[in-house]
């Protein structure tokens, strides 16, 4: 049998204990909240990320062309939305030529292969067009997309114009084109 020493052994209340939980629990809701309303606002510069191009070599974000719009769209190979955007897209590739066309994924370069062939075979002819790899996964600590697909218009400037993770705001980038 195991001697307790009486004078060492503090004793703490159980609603003590319940006072910890409740804090360290409104605690934690507090940063999940806040962290999940993080969001890029209309006017703030494009973050500054380094991707990878699909012949392995680096692109940072510094690298996209001022002068010009820019799309952003993190998208991934198994997702509907992202599919049908994309097949939406590629109907109008013609008013896509004057912008920067960057698309963003995580996924490997077979699925990437398989997604641009089936639903974004058009805009592989654009010259405008760089698809690249979120290896080191920075995007979405950096854009904070609520889901997929998230599409990024920023200016000639590299000011957000405006952003949207709705499969049917993607008409919207279209006006905001011209």
């Amino acid at each position: 049998m195991t001697k307790y020493n009486v004078k060492n052994l503090i004793l703490v209340p159980p609603f003590t204990r319940t006072m910890k939980q409740l804090f360290f629990s409104l605690f934690l809701s507090i940063c999940a909240v806040s962290a999940y309303s993080q969001t890029l606002l209309p006017g703030s510069d494009m973050p500054k990320a380094v991707f990878y191009k699909t012949d392995g070599k680096t692109f940072a974000t510094d690298q996209i062309a001022k002068g010009k719009k820019t799309l952003i769209m993190f998208f991934d190979a198994t997702c509907e939305h992202c599919q049908r955007v994309t097949a939406g897209m590629s109907k109008r590739v013609k008013e896509l030529n004057g912008i920067n066309l960057i698309m963003v994924t995580q996924d490997e370069q077979r699925s990437i292969d398989y997604f641009m062939s089936n639903y974004g075979k058009p805009l592989l002819t654009l010259k405008n067009l760089t698809v690249l790899q979120d290896k080191d996964h920075v995007f979405i600590p950096l854009f904070y997309p609520k889901l997929y697909p998230a599409l990024y218009l920023y200016g000639p400037d590299k000011k957000l114009i405006y952003w949207s993770s709705s499969e049917k705001e993607a008409p919207k980038f279209f006006e905001l084109i011209k």
